[in-house]
């Protein structure tokens, strides 16, 4: 299995790439092409004294880099030979099983549906998180950034591949969706949410999915649902709330451990819990988010990865590769299609 990362993408590159991936080499093995400028990836190397590539890893040159400020649309155009774009054409002629870059999102989610394409029957590509949760599994959030606005049919869509990811890649039998709303009564939201909640019910009632109809924000940390659909929009502001109140939360901790002496000696009492704790919300610690509804594995790492993001990014992706659902998610919306078909007749 080969992971093709782009040596160039995100705030800390080309260094933090380079290390992540010889880390990820070094701890499991991974097979790697670093895509990118050369020269500075062999500086790199140089600087933190590291004579050889571990066996399995290899340079891909690049000499261009998606700016974050390029449109994303013209990115593939413009910027053929960046990093980004040659790593998705590699990844596009099977030279590698998944694509890891950390560079601009828009950027990446434009070439990965342009050069990596979408599975058959997807009309909009989504990012899926999995953010961790009360009952000690995971929830994805589905759509949470690359969709800005949606129809009801993206809507219908994005429950259908976070279920097949939640089934393949968290080990969920038989997850439960839910659509964001503010209440869950099914008369609730605006006419997205309205339209959408027919569609799910519809498919549910079809064995498509197993719709559970709406649910609320605070549903994502209980472990109420399993798959949480929603426009790209309200995803985002809802992912970015869950990581602002871990990161406040985190702070409050700090603040109350270090009160006196008495709470001092608590938290050497209980240092591992909350090490544990914090390691859980660490974004670092999982690397980052699957493009779902692409041919092959497309990882969007954070703009700030660090060395651990990185080399768990690729770890990600490795596991997406190994669980990959394109073809039964292709069966699914042919399913969906059929069903439709009929009800129209």
């Amino acid at each position: 299995m080969k992971i093709i990362l782009d040596a160039m993408g995100g705030d800390n590159a080309p260094e933090a790439p380079v290390l992540g991936a010889i880390e990820a080499a070094k701890t499991w093995g991974s097979q790697i092409t670093l895509v990118g400028r050369g020269e500075e990836i062999l500086a790199v190397m140089k600087k933190h004294g590291i004579e050889t590539l571990p066996d399995g890893m290899e340079i891909a040159n690049a000499d261009d880099v998606v700016d974050m400020h390029d449109d994303p649309a013209n990115v593939v155009r413009k910027r053929k030979n960046s990093s980004m774009i040659v790593g998705l054409k590699m990844l596009s002629e099977d030279q590698g099983d998944a694509f890891v870059s950390a560079g601009s999102t828009g950027a990446l989610l434009s070439g990965a549906t342009l050069v990596a394409k979408r599975v058959k029957g997807i009309r909009r590509a989504a990012m899926g998180p999995a953010m961790p949760n009360k009952a000690g599994g995971k929830t994805v959030i589905c759509d949470c950034g690359a969709n800005a606005e949606c129809t009801p049919e993206f809507l219908l869509q994005f429950g259908i591949v976070g279920t097949l990811f939640a089934k393949k890649n968290l080990g969920v039998e038989n997850p439960r969706v839910g659509l964001l709303n503010i209440g869950t009564e099914d008369t609730k939201g605006t006419p997205l949410q309205k339209e959408a909640y027919a569609l799910l019910q519809n498919a549910h009632e079809k064995g498509l999915v197993n719709f559970i109809g709406n649910v609320e924000g605070r549903e994502v940390l209980l472990g109420g649902v399993d798959v949480v659909v929603c426009d790209g929009f309200s995803g985002n502001v809802l992912l970015k709330t869950i990581e602002g109140t871990a990161m406040f939360m985190g702070s409050l901790l700090k603040r109350m451990f270090k009160k006196n002496i008495f709470s001092k000696v608590g938290y050497l009492l209980c240092k591992s819990g909350v090490s544990d704790l914090m390691k859980m919300m660490d974004y670092r610690e999982i690397g980052g988010t699957q493009f779902l509804g692409i041919k092959k594995p497309v990882i969007k790492a954070h703009g700030s990865s660090d060395t651990l993001a990185f080399r768990n990014a690729i770890r990600q992706a490795e596991e997406a590769a190994k669980a990959d659902f394109s073809a039964e998610l292709e069966e699914s919306l042919k399913a969906l299609a059929a069903a439709k078909e009929k009800t129209d007749d």
